[in-house]
């Protein structure tokens, strides 16, 4: 992905896995109920719109029928995107209501924390209750009573999941099928940050008294080396350090550790809390300020504020021995700590160069 965020306004908005789920069950659960599919569906969203799906395929049983939607992820740079969700509905037992089934491509949930409960299909509680009122709405049309089983089946989706948080989730064998909304807003990121707060809940579950929340692979490594933590306490926090924190403040935790490259913690550190570069900048005057609290001389200060990276400045403090890496760290804990308040958790911070190497702790253990 681009470091430069496009104007959400110049994009065009896409469709959740919850709502192309909820389109294909309804011309399937038409079909089986009429004989003929509607091309295209209409299905009503959370919000009161209705949208109108296309349906990429079609088949028919004595006592099933199944459709199938293509996702649009519209200009959003989803995993997702152009996958075909199939919805097979059944005939269900008289009174057994509905019943959903994961097929391929749809994970299973395995742990507790989730939104669902273990043993049941990771298909999220809207997206049920959508496709649970385009069914009743349908049985009520037709005079019957809506008992019904519904299979998802998203093909190669266990492939797409590996590229999820699902797997330290819990969540095996696939996908999960999602939305609130059913709406995808281009790079409003709104799955990443459904996940870090999922791996939360998790780790709460799981009893854990101490969780890691980083930038990317190389400070999860260095995390890692200094604490041991079970994969599910390590959250891929990504550039969402706020959305990390302001869900701790609802939802302690007794431990976090932050881990991050230099120049994201440094944002932290100077109060952002969205750590990309597409949306926060190193105020670098201030970064050269803070070498000099570190000991730099004059000439070195200037030298740091003309600086073309924060990487730059790092490199002038290690050779000049300073420790501008855990004055960083000690900053951005002291962040941390407010965005989490009142919630009482004890946070450090650790920064670790482009190598992985540890070059700043907020505990000034080194």
């Amino acid at each position: 992905m681009s470091d430069v965020i496009p104007d959400s306004s110049l994009l065009r908005r896409g469709w959740t896995t919850g709502a192309c789920a909820t389109a294909a069950t309804a011309a399937a659960y038409q079909a089986l109920l009429t004989g003929a599919f509607p091309d295209p569906v209409t299905i009503t969203l959370p919000k009161g719109e209705t949208p109108s799906f296309a349906l990429a395929r079609e088949a028919l049983g004595p006592d099933w029928a199944e459709a199938g939607i293509i996702k649009d992820a519209g200009d959003d740079p989803d995993v997702t995107h152009q996958a075909l969700i199939l919805a097979k509905v059944r005939r269900g037992d008289r009174g057994s209501g509905i019943v959903f089934r994961a097929g391929e491509g749809v994970g299973m949930v395995t742990r507790a924390g989730l939104p669902i409960p273990p043993g049941e299909p990771a298909i999220n509680p809207v997206p049920r209750r959508m496709m649970a009122e385009a069914v009743l709405a349908l049985a009520t049309r037709h005079g019957e009573a809506g008992d019904v089983e519904i299979e998802i089946t998203v093909p190669g989706g266990a492939e797409l999941a590996r590229r999820t948080w699902n797997p330290r989730l819990g969540i095996v064998g696939g996908l999960s099928i999602l939305g609130t909304t059913g709406i995808v807003v281009p790079f409003s990121c709104s799955a990443w940050i459904h996940s870090i707060h999922r791996g939360v809940d998790v780790a709460i579950a799981a009893g854990l008294d101490h969780v890691a929340g980083c930038t990317g692979s190389t400070s999860e490594a260095a995390v890692q080396s200094l604490y041991a933590l079970p994969e599910i306490a390590l959250l891929d926090m990504g550039d969402f350090a706020g959305a990390l924190l302001k869900y701790l403040r609802r939802h302690p935790l007794p431990k976090l550790t932050i881990g991050g490259g230099f120049a994201k913690l440094v944002k932290l550190a100077q109060g952002q809390m969205d750590l990309h570069s597409g949306r926060s900048q190193v105020d670098r005057a201030v970064l050269s300020q803070w070498l000099g609290e570190c000991g730099g001389d004059a000439a070195l200060v200037t030298r740091a504020a003309e600086a073309n990276t924060a990487l730059e400045v790092l490199q002038m403090a290690r050779q000049a021995h300073l420790p501008l890496g855990d004055h960083v760290a000690r900053l951005a804990c002291e962040t941390a700590k407010r965005i989490a308040a009142p919630a009482h958790i004890d946070i450090d911070v650790v920064v670790v160069d482009r190598a992985g190497d540890i070059v700043g702790r907020s505990t000034g253990t080194m």
